[in-house]
Order: C-alpha cells, then sequence, then structure tokens
C-alpha cells in the first residue's frame, strides 16, 4: 500500500461531555466516564466494543481503569500525545492512524480535568526544584528572570509581534470580546450571558504586560470524549458522521516548551506553520474551503499569527482581520463559536473540537450557515497539532 494519506479514512461517530464549571463536585475519572459514556451513547456503540483508548500525558485518568469500568473485552491500541494544550488534537490523529490501520476499531479520545478545583496551571508554582527533570531544569533558566507563569511566557512573544507589525492590546481585545458574544448565547459556557466590550476588555487588570485578565483563558473542571470508529462504519451508527479530512502534529526549529525565544523571529508560531501545511497537503484544500475554525485562545494574542500560519491573511495583516470583524459573529471566518477558552471552558482543547464536531453536524447553538470544513488547533508556543473537519470523506 503506498497512499498512507488518513484523509477521510476515520470520523467521529460519537461526542460527549459534562457541564463545565469551577468545582464539579467529582473525581476526574467520575468525569471521564461520563462523558465516555455519552459519547458511546451517541455513537449507538456498547461500551464493551471499545478496544482503543488515546489521551494527553497530562489527563490522570489511566485508560485501563476507564476500559475496566466500561467492560472493555481486549484493547489493542492505548496511546498518550505530550505538550499539555499541544496535544489537543494529536489524540484524534492517533485514534485515525489506528482505525485507517486496522489495529483498531473503535477508540475513545477523551480528556478529563479538575483545573480548578484541584489544581491551577497558572499559578507560578510547579515545584520544579523538587523534580530536576529536563523540562524542569529548562524552566530554571527563565524563572529566576520573571517568567513563572504562561501568561508571562506569551507576554513576550505578543510584546514582539506587537513591535513588529503595529497590532495593538485593543486588537487582543477584539479578540476577547468577539469568543465572549458567541459565550453569551451558549447555555454550556461558563460566561453565558456575560457578554464584555472592548472597554471591559481595557480597563480589566493587567496579568503580565501586554496581557490584561482577559486575554486569559479559564481554569475549569470538565471532561470531553468522542469516539472515533472507520468513515465506512460511522455512516451507518446513530449519530451523523464528521470526517478526520486531515490530522497533524508539528514541531519546527529552536522549539522549546513556552518558550522558544531564541529563535531569529519569534513574531510567528513555526511549529503551526508546519501543522497547516500537513493539514492543507493531506485534505486537497485550502483556506477558502473553510467557512469556521477553533483556533487555540489559551491567550488571546496567539490567535493572530495563527490566522498567519494557516494562510487566512498574510503576515502581519491579522490585526487588520480581526479590526474588521471577520472573526466575529457574522464574519467571513467566526472563530471559537462556542466560546473558546476564553469564554466556555478550558478543557485543553478538547471542548473546541467538540465545536468544531458539533458546526459540521449543524447544531451548534451558534451555527455557521452551510459548514463543510473547520479548522482545529491545538495549544500554541509548544510542539502543537491540528484538525481538519468535514462533512463528507
Amino acid at each position: 500500500m503506498n497512499d498512507m494519506n488518513i484523509s477521510g479514512r476515520a470520523a467521529i461517530a460519537g461526542l460527549g461531555a459534562t457541564e463545565f464549571s469551577k468545582n464539579s463536585g467529582r473525581t476526574e475519572l467520575r468525569l471521564a466516564m461520563e462523558a465516555t459514556l455519552a459519547a458511546l451513547a451517541d455513537a449507538g456503540i456498547d461500551p464493551k466494543d471499545v478496544d482503543g483508548f488515546s489521551s494527553y500525558t497530562v489527563d490522570k485518568v489511566p485508560e485501563y481503569e476507564i476500559a475496566r469500568l466500561l467492560g472493555a473485552r481486549n484493547v489493542s491500541f492505548f496511546s498518550q500525545a505530550p505538550h499539555g494544550g499541544g496535544a489537543a488534537c494529536a489524540p484524534l490523529l492517533h485514534a485515525a492512524m489506528a482505525v485507517a490501520t486496522g489495529v483498531a476499531k473503535t477508540v475513545v479520545v477523551y480528556r478529563a480535568m479538575n483545573e480548578r478545583s484541584w489544581y491551577r496551571f497558572g499559578s507560578g508554582s510547579y515545584g520544579f526544584g523538587s523534580t530536576p527533570f529536563f523540562d524542569n531544569v529548562n524552566y530554571g533558566w527563565y524563572m529566576p528572570h520573571g517568567f513563572h507563569t504562561p501568561a508571562a511566557w506569551v507576554g513576550m512573544f505578543a510584546r514582539r509581534y506587537m513591535h513588529a507589525y503595529g497590532a495593538t492590546s485593543a486588537d487582543f481585545g477584539r479578540v476577547a470580546v468577539a469568543v465572549r458574544d458567541f459565550a453569551a448565547t451558549n447555555p454550556q459556557a461558563f460566561f453565558h450571558g456575560k457578554p464584555i466590550t472592548l472597554e471591559d476588555h481595557q480597563n480589566s487588570r493587567w496579568i503580565c504586560e501586554p496581557l490584561h485578565l482577559l486575554d486569559c483563558c479559564q481554569e475549569s473542571d470538565g471532561a470531553v470524549a468522542m469516539v472515533i470508529t472507520s468513515s465506512e462504519r460511522a455512516r451507518d451508527l446513530k449519530s451523523k458522521p464528521v470526517y478526520i479530512k486531515a490530522a497533524a502534529q508539528g514541531m519546527s526549529e529552536g522549539q522549546q516548551s513556552m518558550t522558544s525565544f531564541f529563535r531569529e523571529d519569534i513574531t510567528g508560531l513555526p511549529e503551526m506553520g508546519h501543522v497547516a501545511r500537513q493539514l492543507w497537503q493531506q485534505s486537497g484544500l485550502g483556506p477558502k474551503d473553510v467557512q469556521s475554525a477553533i483556533l487555540y485562545d489559551h491567550f488571546s494574542p496567539f490567535v493572530l499569527p495563527q490566522l498567519e500560519e494557516f494562510g487566512f491573511v498574510k503576515r502581519g495583516e491579522a490585526k487588520d482581520f480581526i479590526r474588521a470583524g471577520e472573526h466575529a459573529r457574522g464574519g467571513s471566518l467566526p472563530i471559537n463559536t462556542n466560546g473558546g477558552q476564553l469564554g466556555e471552558a478550558y478543557i485543553h482543547g478538547m471542548n473546541g473540537i467538540a465545536e468544531a464536531v458539533r458546526q459540521v453536524r449543524g447544531n451548534s447553538v451558534n451555527q455557521v450557515a452551510d459548514v463543510h470544513n473547520m479548522v482545529v488547533t491545538a495549544g500554541t508556543g509548544v510542539p502543537t497539532s491540528g484538525l481538519i473537519l468535514g462533512d463528507a470523506a
């Protein structure tokens, strides 16, 4: 077999999620099981038939425990993708490869977290000194200079981008205002009914200049799960299938985790550009074939270079696209119609993939007209991943 392209050979057949909150009141295992059972019910698949699992290395729920509780009989595939939010789309890539090659028939992809009530990724206190593994030693070169939190790490890139291309804090605010507008009409969003204005954004307190509080994603409890199977099988199942038209992971030259400050140019996200090129090549699509996008918005400044890396706009022109409102409700490329991680919840990007599934199915609460293809990205500033999901194989 010479053609190893996975495009259109696997589909998302089931989708499940818990509510999103600041205190779930249950274990992450319970959350994972609730989302997984909901996804299997959505697909109409018996839990005993699951034979594969994929998640993130930072997920604390082991696949063997989910398998045991589901009553799965023989599991032949399981994987985990590293780099936090950069993993978001990678489990679906792994699942699609497993299905396309016949390694597994029914793969559950999941992410469960109590990232508000149990622990906080943005706390700035990580115990690095007591665990001197490579990543922790690496951060030890930055933290003495004030780079303690993800907001500080992103702030460095954002400031350089502003200097090079004339973007402003208000441009980042326009990203936040648009996603909060979508969140305000999404009953599942934590900020349902709570839109913001650009003035609200500009008046919110500084976290690390040039980032205001309203540039920063939430900390959330919750879980999302999906069921991946072959495209042929998915057509005969309970819910409308959403086809994985492309899936990719990417690292680029000079890559570090959130601190790639020593590249010659830090105004872009070359690892995301690498992912984008793979997605366009696999799918045979281009920017004009996409009706909406889910762009990872853990911090609003990184939405702008993602637009550029995918070729939706030219380098340095994302600010103009944002100022024109093309990313907002009614724009040419509505972004993060669930409210994103700024407005709906921070489930490490999996809730964004779920929204892309709903858009392709046609049942999003903020449905974009005539959606046939969705771009989805994972975490930025780290080794990352991406997807194109569509309504036809």
